[in-house]
């Protein structure tokens, strides 16, 4: 479990997919600033359902969701061109749903900063800059959008080190999480359709369209799907022949809707649902693709700090990585920010004698210059490495 689960609440009650306004990328690094400023993290987050949970719910919904769309392809029936993309690439989504679940380990979910209040409270504060980011590109993954995005978002607010490694997790979240509620919407779409067809047949048999026998067959008010299906069925009958297809038309315009419309919003959706599914599913490769090593070292302000000191960059990422997991630690355990105490360990390092160990940072971050920078900001270790220190 990430977190004690409770119940769900609004934000898994939604099915609504995950897409707003569309942005440039201007307007995108402006709501990215915006965004930083309204949120607020807390020590004591409000206790929310498991993201864990909601992760398995997702893979139960996508997997039955496969089964359904591959049952009706083999079967001959129609099928969305969004569902031919679930189908093609079904693999793809069960590797990122096993990636997400080695990647964010308990310990690690729970270091990651909440947010105190709005839509996201409890949850991970990069749980919710993900969410933002994928509704306002419907979904469309770039490592340099994202790049900029996140520099944008950490000039008004600083990432941690382990919030900035968490980005990539949290997208494939984000992106299942969307993927489960199109799919959702295709199986709804699915039941209105077929039911349509139903009625249709009903209609079309001998004495079946009087409209007195399809007051109670239909729901009210109707969908447009069943009614774009419907009206699709019954578009070339005379109406004089049909009264149904009359009744149509006057149904719909009791919901401020006509037979046109209703068609017009039905191909529009199901025009949005394809470019939004595909979006998701070549994101998953790009996210894949992503060199997260290097984007991390782009945005990260800690590594910025730390390569104020001229050798930094000159050494190999694993042991610049040995560093930012010194300052994260130090932060943790004394409650000063990582800034800070990348900023402290420079510091001493330009102030030492040249050409000695302590004249660089890594000597006052893990090496014997460490007790003193652990005494200087009240570093407090945790029982893990206490116990290690005591050789236990």
């Amino acid at each position: 479990m990430f977190d004690q689960a409770v119940s769900p609440g609004p934000l898994w009650s939604d099915a609504t997919p995950i897409r707003s306004e569309l942005f440039s990328l201007e307007r995108l690094e402006q709501h990215a600033m915006t965004l930083a400023a309204r949120q607020t993290v807390i020590a004591s987050p409000p206790k929310v359902s498991s993201l864990h949970k909601r992760l398995a719910d997702n893979a139960r919904a996508l997997r039955q969701a496969y089964h359904d769309n591959a049952d009706d392809a083999a079967s001959g029936r129609p099928t969305v061109p969004a569902a031919d993309w679930l189908l093609d690439n079904y693999h793809l989504v069960e590797a990122q749903i096993r990636e997400i679940r080695v990647d964010l380990p308990p310990g690690y979910y729970r270091l990651l900063p909440k947010l105190q209040s709005g839509p996201f409270a409890g949850y991970p504060r990069v749980f919710g800059i993900a969410w933002a980011f994928v509704a306002h590109t419907d979904s469309h993954f770039d490592a340099e959008t994202l790049r900029r995005f996140l520099i944008a978002y950490q000039t008004v607010q600083p990432l941690t080190i382990g919030e900035l490694w968490a980005v990539a997790i949290t997208l494939r979240i984000v992106l299942v999480e969307n993927l489960r509620r199109l799919t959702d919407q295709m199986a709804l779409g699915r039941q209105d359709r077929s039911r349509a067809d139903q009625l249709a047949d009903r209609i079309l048999a001998p004495g079946g369209g009087h409209p007195d026998l399809l007051s109670g067959a239909i729901a009210n008010p109707m969908s447009e799907l069943f009614a774009a299906q419907l009206a699709g069925r019954l578009r070339l009958l005379d109406p004089d022949v049909t009264p149904a297809v009359g009744w149509l038309s006057e149904r719909l315009a009791t919901q401020g809707a006509s037979v046109d419309s209703v068609v017009r919003h039905a191909q529009e959706r199901l025009g949005a649902s394809n470019v939004t599914l595909r979006n998701i599913i070549t994101a998953f490769r790009g996210l894949s693709a992503t060199d997260w090593s290097t984007l991390f070292e782009d945005v990260s302000l800690v590594e910025a700090h730390l390569r104020r000191h001229p050798g930094h960059a000159r050494m190999d990422f694993a042991s610049r990585n040995l560093y930012r997991s010194a300052v994260e630690e130090l932060s943790r355990g004394s409650g000063r920010s990582e800034m800070q105490l990348a900023d402290m360990a420079v510091t001493l390092a330009a102030n030492s004698t040249r050409d000695t160990p302590a004249a660089d940072p890594g000597w006052h971050l893990i090496d014997a210059g460490r007790p003193a920078l652990e005494r200087a900001v009240g570093f407090r270790p945790p029982p893990r490495l206490w116990l290690r220190r005591l050789g236990i």
